[in-house]
């Protein structure tokens, strides 16, 4: 930083003006930004100017260091002049500034914060367990890993200790296990405030909820943890014990709530449970829920109407059975390209059928189906073979075959007739497609049936509603991609608990900024903002003296144009330096 004069001539008189310049980093190189115009300055004013700033140097001496303009030279003899060894001058403590500085917009734009200084701060601490909460949830959002692996590999690379003010040298994982125990107690009081802080950010409603399950294994046996049991693993770990993870959200993503179950649980088995806890925690309402087929049984439907509440669900595909006619000869509705619908009205007058079908599952279905339709006709073809050639004789024998078939390919075994029979002494397989059923083999490939209590839409509505579980695959994709939920590496129950409730943190961040980037219409996937807003760093510039001294300034790189872009978009400021730390006084200006 120094003064530049500026020459004028006015009126056969020189003028000459001042201006305070900073030298910057560009990606084009070293330029030179005016920070403000000081005008013609006398005697006085200008000894003004020239006033000093407050340095530390690396033993903590404080020195009085003047400015100068650029083509003065300095007093020679002035103890308060430091003169710089530009072949020395040096960059250190390089940091990954973006990412973190965005996770902290998100987490104070949830306001997070004040959540959690308002509940956990009251308990003393050398660092405020607030902020090591902030921590684990911008790690959870920027680069998931272990507790050691923030302390030891991601934590120090980032700017964050001087975002948030944290001492160099006081995070470690003792501390990072320890603020999950702080965590855990406050997860219905922190769902609340989420669900309130979405309404206020993006007048999110919370009428219709989506729900769905998914499991999360377990590195290790485990033994002091009663949750994890072997179960249906969708991660496809049979070999590893897990736990059950439940997630209802809106129709937009937004998560409401999230609860955890045993790893051996059965969907089927939850609905109640849950619906029990979102009554507690946000009252009685007539909620519409939506779920997949997989959780659908006639005693979860009988609850949600037991509590005056709505339905949208799948049903298995035996169903279709149901509708056979309508499957055939009903009047069908376009409502998306390569879909269309009809509904069909249940016996009873309760219940309404939302009968389905695409054009790509279609495509999709008839390729499995001929692929499966040819290898059992291959197995049948082998079987009478072996036969008829007396290699298999027994008849007991040959209809065990003929069942393991029929259960190997149960997609596409109802529409063969196969029978075993006696002719003229002989046992013999005949098999063979049934012509009857070819129309209705054509018909329900691409079909799924939904069934619904609700009254007064259009299939278009209803159908529109349904395929919002997209959003709930959406959040798993979430946690267990981007946020790496799994696998788990906690070996007690509570720990295990506060490590979903950090990755519901970390999806909390995820979900804003996801909704943010498509409300100023960005193009960018979260994904590709953390991407974007990477390579801007924070650096000290070290500045070393003739007389043995050392300047630090701690700075941060010039944004590219899309980065500035982007952080506009988010209204995010970048700190021009980082002056928090006393290691770095030199960053105070001059005034």
């Amino acid at each position: 930083m120094f003064l530049r004069p500026h020459h004028r001539d006015k009126d056969g008189k020189r003028h000459t003006y001042w201006s305070l310049v900073e030298t910057v980093r560009t990606p084009d190189g070293p330029r030179q930004r005016m920070l403000c115009h000081l005008g013609e300055l006398n005697d006085s004013a200008h000894a003004r100017w020239l006033k000093t700033i407050e340095v530390f140097n690396e033993a903590g001496e404080r020195h009085q260091l003047k400015l100068f303009p650029a083509d003065v030279a300095p007093p020679p003899d002035d103890a308060e002049v430091a003169q710089v060894l530009v072949q020395r001058v040096r960059l250190e403590r390089t940091r990954q500034l973006g990412p973190a500085l965005l996770g902290l917009a998100l987490w104070r734009q949830l306001r997070l914060d004040e959540f959690f200084e308002a509940r956990v701060d009251e308990t003393p601490a050398d660092v405020p367990w607030s902020r090591i909460a902030a921590i684990l949830a911008i790690n959870r959002l920027c680069a998931p890993g272990s507790e050691l692996a923030i302390e030891e590999r991601w934590y120090p690379t980032t700017a964050l200790d001087d975002l948030l003010h944290i001492p160099e040298g006081t995070i470690n994982d003792t501390r990072l296990y320890r603020t999950l125990d702080h965590l855990l107690p406050h997860k219905t009081a922190l769902e609340r405030h989420l669900t309130a802080r979405y309404g206020e950010l993006f007048a999110a409603e919370f009428d219709v909820l989506l729900y769905d399950l998914t499991s999360s294994y377990v590195e290790g046996a485990a033994p002091r943890d009663p949750m994890m049991r072997r179960g249906y693993s969708r991660d496809h770990r049979p070999d590893c014990l897990q736990l059950i993870l439940a997630v209802i959200v809106n129709v937009d993503g937004f998560p409401l709530s999230y609860e955890t179950f045993d790893g051996n649980r059965a969907d089927v088995t939850t609905v109640e449970t849950v619906m029990r806890m979102v009554e507690r925690k946000y009252g009685q309402a007539r909620r519409v829920w939506v779920f997949d087929r997989g959780i659908v049984s006639d005693a979860n439907l009988a609850a949600v109407r037991r509590r005056g509440g709505r339905y949208l669900v799948g049903t298995r595909r035996t169903a279709l059975r149901h509708v056979e006619r309508a499957l055939l000869d009903g009047p069908w509705t376009k409502v998306r390209d390569e879909v269309e619908a009809q509904l069909v009205p249940i016996p009873g007058g309760t219940e309404t059928y939302v009968l389905c079908r695409s054009t790509a599952r279609r495509e999709k279905e008839l390729a499995i189906r001929r692929r499966f339709s040819t290898r059992l006709e291959d197995r049948l073809r082998g079987l009478a073979r072996r036969v008829a050639t007396g290699r298999l004789k027994d008849r007991a024998k040959i209809e065990r075959v003929l069942g393991r078939l029929q259960a190997s390919y149960a997609g596409v075994a109802d529409l063969y007739e196969m029978a075993v029979r006696e002719e003229e002494g002989q046992v013999r397989l005949h098999w063979k497609l049934i012509d009857d059923r070819r129309a209705w083999r054509d018909a329900r490939e691409g079909a799924y049936l939904l069934r619904t209590n609700l009254v007064g839409q259009t299939v278009e509505e209803l159908w529109t509603k349904y395929i919002q579980l997209t959003e709930v695959e959406a959040a798993f994709r979430a946690l267990k991609s981007e946020l790496a939920i799994r696998p788990l590496f906690h070996q007690l129950e509570r720990r295990v608990k506060a490590h979903v409730l950090v990755a519901f943190l970390g999806y909390a961040l995820w979900v804003t900024l996801k909704h943010l980037l498509q409300r100023c219409h960005s193009g960018l996937t979260p994904a590709q903002a953390l991407a974007q807003l990477a390579t801007l760093q924070s650096a000290d510039i070290v500045l070393p003296t003739t007389d043995g001294r050392q300047i630090r300034l701690r700075r941060v790189a010039q944004p590219t144009l899309e980065q500035q872009r982007l952080l506009d978009h988010l209204e995010i400021t970048i700190p021009s330096h980082l002056e928090w730390n006393a290691e770095c006084s030199a960053d105070f200006a001059a005034s």
